[in-house]
């Protein structure tokens, strides 16, 4: 059975997206879920991960890190990670690595944190740019390949990497079209992601540096979260 290292499933967005896919598909694996510190990470995740980084799987004596290796491991080992038509399927990679690879305005402006709503001070030229290309690829997968999701009618790797900007969407009521705002709403209804946020809003933890990204680009509004253990 694999094992999937992941850090906090409040922040990590990373963490999330081999652990959605493997979810969504019934792939069994176990979670060990090991909480962002201070300043400590890279050298408590280089015990289980080389590059020092969250998500990392192992599958017996064979370690994966970066999500993007993740996926294509278990991809060949197991059908429906990516679409079965081949041009589906060229398409779901094509915006798979460009979610890997870009969409910074995106990340920075609006961390992932799962259990807050917060109010963006503005959102910039960039950040727009981003939210316009988010739109822009999940009106045409669905479109394009029939829906419920991006390419096509079941769960795959494209449904998996965007999952984090649904949260996104919802912590920072992210504008997007109907037919893309709908569609994140389909994603934060799956069982595995309706798990995820549970677990994200019952976790302890709160990390400083985190938490201090939200402030430079907004504040927050609510926190849904279970308070922290007083000392």
């Amino acid at each position: 059975m694999y094992t999937l290292y992941i850090g906090n499933k409040n922040y990590s967005s990373w963490s999330l997206r081999p652990w959605v896919l493997l979810r969504a598909l019934d792939i069994p694996f176990e979670e060990r879920l090991v909480p962002f510190e201070e300043g400590a990470n890279w050298k408590r995740f280089r015990d289980f991960s080389q590059s020092g980084l969250v998500p990392c799987l192992h599958d017996g004596a064979t370690a994966v890190w970066d999500s993007l290796a993740i996926i294509e491991y278990v991809a060949e080992a197991h059908p429906g990670v990516w679409p079965g038509d081949r041009a589906a399927r060229a398409w779901a990679r094509s915006v798979v690595c460009e979610m890997h690879s870009g969409f910074f305005a995106l990340r920075s402006h609006c961390p992932m944190n799962c259990g807050i709503r917060a109010e963006l001070a503005r959102i910039d030229k960039a950040l727009r740019r981003d939210l316009h290309r988010v739109d822009e690829i999940w009106t045409e997968g669905l479109l394009s390949h029939g829906g419920p999701y991006l390419a096509g009618r079941t769960f795959t790797a494209a449904d998996a990497f965007f999952a984090p900007v649904a949260f996104r969407a919802q912590s920072y009521g992210l504008p997007l079209g109907e037919r893309a705002g709908d569609y994140a709403r389909r994603l934060l209804e799956h069982p595995a992601m309706q798990d995820w946020y549970a677990a994200a809003l019952a976790e302890p933890w709160r990390e400083a540096h985190h938490e201090a990204e939200i402030t430079e680009h907004g504040r927050v509004i609510e926190d849904l979260r279970r308070p922290p253990p007083t000392r």
